[in-house]
């Protein structure tokens, strides 16, 4: 069976960050391969305003993923879904020789209650949490942390997760990346207009 990480997000732009924090989740539950899945868009973010087309925001992240075992994929779109717990479903049901990991940091763990049928999350795939500073007290006392908190396995035994029964749960620390997307927008506000042409989009 193949073993893949399943990386969600806007990666509005993806960044340096993404990368270093996925490679290190790769090694440390050993993935053959993790997937960005770029959002068509958050329901939690109201607010789109900053939001650049999905079109630019998966060139992005399909050029920050060269050269890496990273697939950067729209495949929530092709899908037609929204909510996380039905795209595990669809791809659970296009993959089936296919072993699922969720990845998430710790800033996704803090706010994960908020998410549609989010106990049915746990119970349909192992979920892998990587600390994030500045974020990681808040993950801890997080409502969903105290209901997942008994399923929590030690991070050193992260790469046995295909053999633990749902829910399960791993918490891995890595050095920390203060890299985001809001820093990267701020650096660079015309990101985007370098992945607009599609000349100039990476294939996939």
């Amino acid at each position: 069976m193949t073993r893949i990480g399943l990386l969600g997000g806007s990666f509005n732009p993806a960044h340096r960050g993404h990368r270093g924090v996925t490679l290190a989740m790769i090694r440390a539950l050993d993935l053959d391969a993790a997937w960005w899945l770029v959002s068509p868009g958050n329901p939690l973010k109201a607010d789109a305003r900053d939001m650049a087309p999905l079109a630019v925001r998966l060139a992005s992240a399909k050029r920050m993923a060269r050269r890496a075992p990273i697939r950067a994929t729209d495949i929530e779109a092709r899908l037609g879904t929204r909510y996380t717990l039905d795209t595990i479903v669809a791809l659970r049901r296009r993959y089936p020789r296919t072993r699922f990991v969720w990845l998430m940091g710790a800033d996704n763990l803090a706010q994960f209650h908020r998410w549609r049928d989010w106990r049915r999350i746990a119970r349909a795939i192992p979920i892998a949490v990587v600390a994030r500073p500045g974020y990681d007290d808040k993950a801890l006392a997080a409502p969903a942390m105290g209901w997942l908190r008994r399923f929590q396995h030690p991070a050193r035994h992260a790469k046995n997760w295909t053999t633990w029964s749902l829910p399960a749960l791993v918490l891995l620390r890595f050095r920390p990346d203060p890299t985001s997307a809001t820093q990267a927008r701020a650096a660079d506000p015309d990101w985007h207009r370098r992945f607009s042409h599609p000349a100039q989009q990476p294939r996939s």
